[in-house]
């Protein structure tokens, strides 16, 4: 199989990475790639906002799949173009892109198919706004309706914050707050057959102790072991389940990675947010723990086979990735610094380094964004993992970069309460 990745993060060289593993697969492209993406993968300087370029280049190749990474193509319609096409495609269209396109369509959604969730306003106006946070108090939550590239959140006590977020948005939808750790739980789906993945759980403030700004995810770890045993089953029977038949209802049939961002709150299951694509860093840990092949997954659900792949299954190790992100992110990034030690990081046993925001100049390897690397270890436990990772990112030099020294740790020491 020939499989074509678009997009330009993490994400996309954890999965040309997972590919180019894939026995089932002979060819791995990508477009437009990225340093380490270019490592394990064909790279092309092809627009990804561009359906047509997408298309022509699939059929220019011959990819029997292509995989699209970011929210942003899908919600543009990339998708359907390459099925136009007549090839292959893993990701929604752009009607059920909106699940993550606007926050107030999936609340519709939501409603629809009876899916627990936080109780929620949609604003539009300064008035609107004031009522809203009257009505839940603090701490307040605000979400940019529109795509924010996983920043457009803020939780905070501080009511002229809550203010001046929302006045900075065209919509937003302002929720109750929810109590209880987070979870991430992937669902692969063709429309009809609805896999579930291994749960994860992200850390999206900039600073231990989740302390700081919302970021697009600063580490991510699987497996769970303070997690329900039914977890997956409930969020199964509840959410996903309902949601991909609600959408089918609505005449936008789900096809792709269906992201379910949960709260275990004292109440119960509450769904905060839904996603349209795999989720950055937790996609790391997840596939580095995956023993079905990838290709079979992403192909079921590309062509309606989903039913004939069966149960992912899952290696009985731990995964714990860490992101190193540049000086000033996530409010200002400082780019072009010089990243030095992958070479050493390379030579530890169970260690990926996945790009992100890297770029090559003048022949040397550079900071291009804001969260420029992930290092992603696998353990016999989460200790070992944590150990692991730790030990990669240590090796790394980047001038005034920054990471998370907590990540899976609660979970490891057994603090985390339910």
């Amino acid at each position: 199989m020939k499989t074509l990745v678009i997009g330009t993060g993490g994400r996309e060289h954890a999965l040309a990475l997972a590919l180019s593993r894939d026995p089932q697969v002979t060819e791995v492209h990508a477009a437009p790639g990225n340093p380490g993406i270019a490592a394990v993968a064909t790279v092309h300087d092809v627009d990804p906002m561009s359906g047509a370029a997408v298309a022509a280049l699939a059929a220019e190749i011959g990819a029997d799949l292509v995989v699209i990474g970011p929210e942003a193509p899908l919600v543009a319609g990339v998708a359907d173009a390459v099925r136009d096409a007549g090839i292959a495609c893993f990701g929604p269209s752009r009607a059920a892109a909106q699940l993550e396109g606007s926050k107030a369509f999936a609340k519709q959604v939501m409603a629809g198919a009876e899916v627990p969730t936080a109780l929620a306003h949609v604003c539009e106006t300064a008035e609107q706004v004031e009522a809203a946070l009257d009505s839940f108090g603090p701490p307040y939550v605000v979400k940019d309706d529109a795509l924010a590239a996983g920043k457009g959140v803020v939780v905070t006590n501080d009511r002229q914050a809550a203010i001046d977020h929302a006045a900075a948005c065209d919509r937003v939808v302002i929720e109750e707050f929810l109590d209880g750790p987070e979870v991430s739980l992937f669902a692969i789906t063709d429309g009809e057959t609805v896999l579930p993945l291994q749960p994860a759980q992200d850390f999206k403030r900039a600073l231990d102790g989740d302390q700081g700004p919302n970021t697009g995810g600063m580490g991510a770890y699987t497996p769970l072991p303070w997690a329900p045993e039914d977890l997956v089953a409930e969020v199964s029977r509840r959410v996903l389940v309902p949601t991909v038949q609600e959408m089918a209802r609505r005449g936008t049939p789900f096809q792709g990675l269906l992201y379910a961002g949960l709260a275990l709150t004292s109440r119960g299951v509450r769904v905060i947010e839904f996603n349209a694509r795999f989720g950055d860093p937790e996609t790391q840990s997840i596939l580095a723990l995956l023993r079905t092949p990838l290709s079979a997954l992403l192909h079921g659900a590309a062509t309606g086979g989903l039913a004939e792949v069966g149960l992912p299954q899952w290696s009985a190790d731990s995964s714990v990735t860490i992101v190193v992100a540049s000086e000033g992110y996530p409010e200002a990034p400082i780019t072009g610094d010089l990243i030095e030690g992958l070479d050493r990081v390379a030579e530890l046993d169970g260690v990926d380094v996945i790009h992100a925001g890297t770029a090559l100049r003048d022949g040397r390897l550079v900071t291009a964004g804001g969260r420029v690397l992930s290092v992603t270890a696998v353990g016999a436990d989460l200790a070992e993992a944590r150990r692991k990772a730790y030990e990669g990112v240590d090796l790394i030099s980047i001038r005034g970069a920054h990471h998370r020294t907590d990540i899976a740790l609660a979970a490891e020491q057994g603090t985390i309460e339910l």
